[in-house]
């Protein structure tokens, strides 16, 4: 079974690399340890930080896509995930460096290299609207509102977000029954159930789901502690928590989640196109799969 190269669109990083901390030479060696495992396209992810430190991030990775050659997987932009959220649903994020949504914070940090921004619609005061006029695709996460007007897709559903209520609305309700949103999904079997999975597969459209790994830097490395979005976050070789035991992200890479999905019988060749047709990125390169998808070859 062939398919295209995997598109990465929540990573904060992998092989003991942090792209908040990350020098250049750190962002190649990633993506060149990416493209390895069929992970063909990433969007490094920036979690809430100081300006300061945001802009710097954002400037190293920009500096590194220009360095790259034909064995990386490719950078296609930064997912702005953080300082735009609300602080009920703050997850790991630090909510002493949340900024309101406006323009003009926004443009404390601005740069046509962020493509994704993750935001709580909720609190929105004008910047949802920029952010689509500049062509940044907009997603809602780490919130509580069910008007999620203006956004293209949702962020790691059902995580850090309001859940399915029976009555009213809510962030996760919404997500489900809006078929033109896009939802992330984290289906490492450590986030999310596999009966919630099955809802979100049985409700959304299969042109709309979008698997992520929302890994860290532990992944495939030997880290077991190490402070990230100001907390100091541990890894018992399943789970990256923070001391109080709230899961800072992923520890799996894609095709793990992949090979998971496959195993509990939820895959679907499809997923992996998604990507594409929501970035409006022509296919490249090829990942030949066993049937049970384990990889046999990746072609660049």
């Amino acid at each position: 079974m062939k398919t295209n190269l995997l598109i990465e669109q929540h990573f904060h990083g992998a092989f003991g690399v942090d792209f908040n901390k990350a020098e250049v030479d750190d962002v190649l060696r990633l993506s060149k340890e990416c493209l390895k495992h069929g992970i063909g396209g990433i969007f490094p992810t920036i979690v809430t930080d100081s300006l300061e430190n945001t802009k710097r991030a954002i400037s190293v990775i920009k500096e590194a896509k220009a360095l790259q050659t034909s064995d990386m997987a490719k950078i296609l932009g930064v997912h702005l995930e953080g300082i735009f959220l609300n602080p009920v649903k703050k997850g790991i994020h630090n909510p002493d460096r949340f900024l309101p949504l406006t323009v003009e914070n926004y443009k404390l940090i601005e740069d046509d290299f962020i493509k994704i921004v993750t935001l709580a619609p909720e609190l929105d005061k004008g910047l949802i609207e920029y952010l689509t006029s500049k062509g940044v695709k907009v997603q809602a996460g780490h919130c509580i509102g069910g008007d999620l007007t203006g956004c293209c897709g949702v962020t790691h559903t059902f995580n850090a977000m309001s859940g399915v209520s029976h009555r009213g609305t809510s962030t996760a309700l919404s997500a489900l029954i809006q078929d033109d949103l896009y939802t992330e999904i984290i289906a490492d079997g450590v986030h999310v159930s596999d009966d919630a999975l099955k809802l979100l597969f049985k409700s959304k459209p299969n042109d709309k789901v979008l698997l992520v790994s929302d890994c860290l830097p532990c992944t495939k490395s030997g880290l077991k502690e190490f402070t990230f979005a100001d907390e100091l976050v541990f890894y018992d070789g399943e789970r990256a928590t923070s001391k109080e035991g709230t899961l800072a992200g992923s520890t799996q890479l894609l095709p793990d989640i992949i090979k998971r999905l496959a195993k509990v019988g939820l895959m679907q060749e499809q997923f992996i196109e998604n990507p594409y047709k929501y970035h409006s990125i022509e296919p490249f390169g090829e990942i030949d799969w066993d049937n049970y998808w384990n990889i046999l070859e990746v072609k660049s």
